[in-house]
């Protein structure tokens, strides 16, 4: 299975399709290409268990954030506040003297540039 492009981003605000913390919202904190995850502030909290350390001499339980697969989350349209599916179109722009190609995401269905 090859790692292709995501329609997730660090930053983007998201809504889980399904699994425990389905219906809800969050913000991705950060995205894991190979493994097709990514973890959501504040969803899908799990207990882990840590050893006593120099950062943490008390060791114990702590509670963090679990990682939910690419395909569970669906980006929430920053303007209209909706989940929308994306689609990429190539661009162009001109920097310094050069034209170069960009992909940017862009919402399927009111065609706004998401990025």
């Amino acid at each position: 299975m090859g790692v292709g492009r995501s329609h997730i981003k660090k930053g983007d605000t998201v809504l889980v399709l399904s699994g425990k913390d389905s219906g809800k919202q969050g913000k991705v904190l950060q995205v894991m290409k190979a493994k097709q995850r990514a973890v959501v502030e504040g969803l899908n909290i799990i207990t882990k268990l840590m050893r006593p350390s120099a950062d943490s001499p008390e060791g114990g339980r702590v509670e963090i954030e679990g990682t939910i697969h690419i395909s569970n989350l669906k980006l929430i349209c920053p303007k209209t506040s909706q989940p929308i599916r994306t689609k990429r179109i190539t661009t162009e722009k001109e920097i310094n003297g050069r034209i170069k190609k960009f992909r940017i995401r862009v919402s399927r269905k009111t065609g706004e540039v998401i990025d």
